[in-house]
């Protein structure tokens, strides 16, 4: 025990560059994107003790804790906010058709047809009244269960 507070006494350098790291891991495995400041911030801080070894334990925890919250703070100004809406769910395909151009397989009834997009064929429903022919260009306005809503394309 003695040898590894002793190492740790000498090698601030390595102890937070290690910090660092386990922060730096914890972000990749999470996906955050707010673990990744505190992780530069070890960084930041391994360098200034290499580069500073009169910084000492405590300069080392109050720099870290300063420029942890310098840069999450500026992060939060320059990294663009989340936008409700943004990926609630990657798994939603049919979500992810919105806005994509297709054509119309053949000729909608009663406001009812069949679409082709993205390479499969899908059951729509028009938006708008409007007649739409075999393959007439359509864009995909949203998504009803299974079923696509679209409009004539512009």
């Amino acid at each position: 025990m003695d040898g590894l507070i002793q190492l740790v006494v000498t090698n601030p350098f390595w102890v937070w560059a290690a910090i660092g790291a386990l922060i730096l891991a914890t972000e990749v495995s999470t996906g955050s994107g707010w673990l990744l400041w505190p992780a530069a911030s070890a960084a930041a801080v391994a360098v200034a003790a290499l580069l500073f070894p009169q910084l000492g334990w405590v300069g080392g925890v109050g720099l870290y804790a300063g420029l942890t919250i310098v840069t999450s703070l500026m992060a939060r100004r320059f990294w663009p906010p989340r936008q409700p809406g943004d990926a609630d769910d990657i798994n939603d395909n049919n979500a992810r058709l919105v806005g994509h151009h297709g054509k119309a397989v053949a000729d909608f009834r009663d406001r009812s047809g069949r679409v082709f997009i993205d390479g499969k064929e899908w059951a729509a429903d028009l938006d708008e009244d409007a007649i739409l022919t075999s393959g007439a260009p359509v864009e995909v306005t949203g998504v009803s269960g299974a079923r696509l809503r679209v409009r004539p394309a512009r």
